[in-house]
């Protein structure tokens, strides 16, 4: 039987950020910025509440994420239209690969062991009302 995840979280993607260095004495810490920290918490507490009782897969896995980006507020009336349809692509910034970087990370452990076990990756931002993060994971037995 193959086992199939999938949950939704209303809040504004963040992209993985670099990791930053801070200098204590003789040494070099290395941190995660906080923004980023938080915005992996969320996903990680809705993940596992997503997999209630389940153990972390094992198996080859395909993921499939959609981020949801808010409508610039000074986008006018007449154009709306063209950002609910699809026909005004999201292309600023954050990146894709950032976006899907910082909910893969927050997921190894609670969804499945190592984000080296997906078979298939399929990531895709576009505008939103409200802003969004839709993931799911299903095990890739074929």
């Amino acid at each position: 039987m193959t086992f199939m995840v999938h949950f939704e979280i209303e809040i504004t993607p963040v992209a993985k950020g670099r990791p930053r260095y801070a200098r204590r004495g003789n040494f070099v810490q290395t941190y995660t910025p906080t923004k980023t920290r938080e915005y992996e918490d969320v996903i990680r507490e809705n993940s596992k509440t997503a997999m209630g009782l389940s153990e972390p897969l094992e198996t080859p896995i395909n993921v499939l994420l959609m981020f949801g980006m808010q409508i610039p507020a000074s986008t006018p009336k007449k154009a709306l239209e063209g950002y609910l349809n699809g026909s005004v692509r999201h292309t600023k910034k954050p990146d894709l690969d950032n976006l899907a970087k910082a909910v893969l990370d927050a997921m190894n452990g609670v969804v499945y062991l190592d984000d080296n076990q997906i078979n298939r990756l399929t990531i895709e931002k576009k505008y939103s009302k409200l802003p969004f993060v839709s993931i799911s994971v299903r095990e890739d037995l074929d």
